[in-house]
């Protein structure tokens, strides 16, 4: 029971851990302030890009400025699941945005798909989260916080990739049009490090839930095997007074 529990509170802790990560994620671009505003998915020198400013850095809702210390300044307007794509986040200018992003909607399918797979991620986490409190005191708990957590899992997991494949190769075309572009190392880490927070969780629940059976078994083993031990000495000693 308190093995149970004490795994139970570390998944609790774990997912309550991915659903703060995922809401830096969300926040950034939306609100202006810190630390929020020190995160963004990349971070590019658009200065040759008509209507772009010096320094973009795009988010889940926008594309902001670059401020001091690179953070996140002058963001256009709050647009959910607002895509990466250069050829048409300003204004519908394609002058000097390099080929690469040019006659493709592969960038902005990738990063629109990624911010339903994010808020979809974030319903089940907090299912998974509420269901660690049942799983404190109940087995049945544990394996349903464990399969919220695993859907979690996968969505998160499918939206971290999408992230990595859509930035990563953004970032390789800016670069190989000497324009300056690099990753935004906060937003790259909260969104795997939330992945790898609900494989953790998932993994604690499915240990908790099973270990109350796997200790009820040992212990009814134990009972078992000491009946019987007793029983033995018992036949012996009758036996003996009978002799």
């Amino acid at each position: 029971m308190a093995a149970r529990s004490i795994f139970a509170f570390l998944s609790l802790i774990l997912v309550a851990g991915s659903i703060v990560l995922i809401f830096f994620v969300l926040l950034a671009g939306a609100i202006n302030g810190n630390p929020v505003n020190q995160v963004y998915f990349l971070q590019a020198d658009t200065s040759s890009i008509k209507g772009a400013p010096a320094l973009s850095q795009w988010t889940l809702w926008n594309v902001c400025g670059s401020g001091a210390n690179s953070l996140d300044a002058n963001c256009g307007k709050i647009s959910p699941a607002f895509p990466f794509d250069p050829q048409s986040n300003f204004g519908g200018s394609t002058q000097n945005v390099p080929q690469g992003f040019q006659g493709t909607n592969m960038f902005y399918l990738e990063t629109r798909f990624m911010f339903a797979f994010v808020l979809i991620t974030l319903f089940f986490a907090v299912c998974s989260f509420f269901l660690s409190l049942l799983a404190l005191c109940s087995r049945i708990g544990s394996y349903l916080s464990a399969v919220m957590c695993l859907v979690a899992l996968l969505f998160q997991t499918v939206a971290a990739a999408l992230m990595t494949a859509a930035y990563v190769q953004g970032r390789n075309i800016f670069n190989s049009n000497n324009m300056t572009a690099s990753l935004g190392r906060a937003a790259f880490g909260f969104m795997w490090g939330a992945m790898a927070c609900l494989l953790l969780a998932a993994v604690s629940s499915c240990v908790g839930g099973g270990m109350s059976k796997r200790d009820s078994h040992s212990s009814y083993g134990r009972k078992k095997s000491t009946r019987s031990r007793g029983s033995f000495i018992d036949n012996d000693a009758s036996s003996f007074r009978r002799a």
